[in-house]
């Protein structure tokens, strides 16, 4: 059997890495459709509802008007902007939220592809909210590291010629400086918490891949505790989890020189978990390729799941 597919937007970053990924498949027929018709509005409709699973690679507007169109009680939408990651109707497409998540997501034909950055903090804070570590008030801080490809074509563009991207581009730099960034709304509802933690995303000179960082004081966590402690509660969760791995704790996860890589992931659909830190304080950091267990690769992952296939398949 093959099911039908049709990536709607296509041409955007997302879309393009689950276009490729879906045409090495044998299993999946792909729907497409022609250039000049991109963007009418009856055809998009019927293709949408000739699909068994319709994938939104739009701004969330567009994605908006995309559900709106949907008539196939059968059609499996899979949404990969920031529409509707919040809404009580649509399942988060992360299956390693809790151990019910995996299963809500093979019931549901609306699923809310998690942001990048929202990926690593909620892997990162959920598992100790729920072992109560950490209370849902607490002020919890994050720094995010990411390559460009994020940004979508045009800043893409800009990084790869070298111009365009503003002053300073061969170096990190800070954005989303009003501390208003859109991943914010499900990085505190999905990872259990009450209070919006103050978030810091950083651009580097590098296509993909990223590192999102939580600093904590040991000391004023809800439940005494140390860095084996925090390891200990992330391996309970993700100790047979196949994309989300724990690392060692201590030397043999030491990076070489000191130097954190936030690349390593790429390619993959793989998270990596790190703790570091002493007695007193602790760093802990999720590693992905943002355009991988960040966007395309949840993705497909989401819609494995959700059509009863091996989770895995084509990742």
């Amino acid at each position: 059997m093959k099911y039908r597919v049709f990536v709607d937007g296509n041409a955007g970053t997302t879309g393009l890495q689950i276009g490729e990924r879906l045409s090495r498949r044998n299993d999946v027929e792909l729907l497409t459709i022609r250039d000049e018709l991109r963007k009418d509005v009856d055809e998009r409709r019927r293709l949408i509802n000739e699909a068994d699973v319709v994938f939104l690679c739009l701004p969330d507007d567009a994605a908006r008007e995309s559900v709106s169109l949907v008539s196939n009680p059968r059609t499996i939408v899979i949404d990969a902007s920031t529409a509707h990651r919040t809404l009580p109707e649509w399942t988060y497409g992360l299956p390693e939220l809790s151990e019910a998540q995996r299963d809500r997501i093979s019931r549901s034909k609306r699923i809310a592809v998690p942001g990048c950055h929202a990926t690593g903090f909620v892997l990162l804070v959920r598992p100790l909210v729920d072992a109560g570590f950490i209370s849902p008030d607490y002020p919890l801080a994050c720094h995010s590291v990411t390559g460009y490809s994020g940004g979508g074509h045009k800043l893409i563009d800009a990084y790869r010629s070298g111009q365009g991207a503003g002053t300073g581009m061969e170096a990190a730099r800070h954005y989303a400086l009003s501390l208003q960034h859109k991943h914010l709304p499900e990085m505190r509802l999905h990872g259990g918490l009450s209070r919006t933690p103050l978030f810091t995303p950083i651009i580097g000179n590098f296509e993909r891949g990223m590192a999102v960082a939580i600093p904590l004081h040991v000391d004023t966590l809800a439940k005494k505790t140390d860095l084996a402690g925090i390891q200990s509660i992330y391996t309970a969760r993700y100790g047979l989890s196949r994309f989300v791995k724990v690392m060692p704790l201590g030397e043999a996860s030491l990076p070489e020189a000191g130097y954190f890589d936030p690349t390593a992931c790429n390619g993959t659909n793989r998270a990596e978990i790190f703790v570091y830190g002493n007695e007193s304080q602790a760093l802990l950091i999720c590693r992905l390729d943002n355009l991988g267990k960040g966007a395309s690769g949840a993705a497909l992952q989401c819609m494995n799941i959700a059509l009863g296939l091996d989770e895995g398949l084509g990742l």
